[in-house]
């Protein structure tokens, strides 16, 4: 059976998500932070080399990385399920923002959460840069779903979608994005929330966590 290892607060609750869509059974384990310093335990260095989750192991197969995991339990596990194909003419907005969150999205708010941390001066130039460069990325999703579009890929529920969230939500309880200015992320969130498997899948991996979905 797939073995799913888990982070408490961390990327890896989309792995949990995806095989709570797909119906894939998988055995989970949690590991929680540390409290101090916030970083994940000596158990998941023992899995796997940057100590970070997510990791999964199917049989011989160790593997870490959101991305690369999410793309080898669909292959693999999930008959293709929720990955556009190349004939799809939406196949191209599947791809980007398949990797627009760990690309794009996601580093920016990692950058902004560094210099925070820094207590620099509200107009330092590099702050206002990467605060320039965070604004710019949410703009491009808040615009991609005021087109009309129901999901990240269009009117289908996808891969892109589980990449996307855990930025626009878990991610903002290590650094505080307000969401006021994005009513289209915001009422996206509210379709993700009102989703069953993404239900079961933070009670499972992360309970009694608040979900930032707002």
């Amino acid at each position: 059976m797939l073995t799913v290892h888990h982070l408490g607060r961390s990327q890896s609750e989309r792995i949990v998500w995806l095989c709570e869509e797909l119906g894939v059974p998988y055995d989970l384990k949690t590991y929680e932070r540390d409290r101090q310093t916030l970083l994940s335990p000596p158990a998941l260095k023992a899995l796997h080399p940057l100590g970070a989750a997510p990791v999964i192991e199917d049989g011989p197969v160790k593997l870490a990385e959101s991305g690369a995991i999410m793309e080898y339990i669909i292959a693999r596990h999930g008959g293709g399920r929720l990955a556009l194909k190349p004939e799809d003419p939406a196949y191209p907005d599947y791809l980007y923002w398949l990797h627009f969150a760990n690309g794009t999205l996601q580093p920016a708010m990692g950058r902004m959460m560094i210099l925070a941390r820094l207590n620099l001066a509200a107009d330092n130039p590099v702050q206002a840069a990467m605060r320039g460069r965070l604004e710019r990325a949410l703009g491009l999703v808040e615009a991609r779903l005021s087109d009309g579009a129901t999901w990240l890929a269009g009117e289908a529920f996808s891969a892109a979608d589980i990449m996307m969230v855990f930025t626009l939500t878990t991610m903002r309880s290590f650094f505080p994005v307000d969401l006021a200015p994005y009513p289209a992320i915001r009422a996206y969130l509210q379709r993700v929330g009102a989703r069953p498997a993404y239900q079961r899948a933070m009670a499972k991996g992360d309970p009694g966590m608040a979900l930032l979905l707002d």
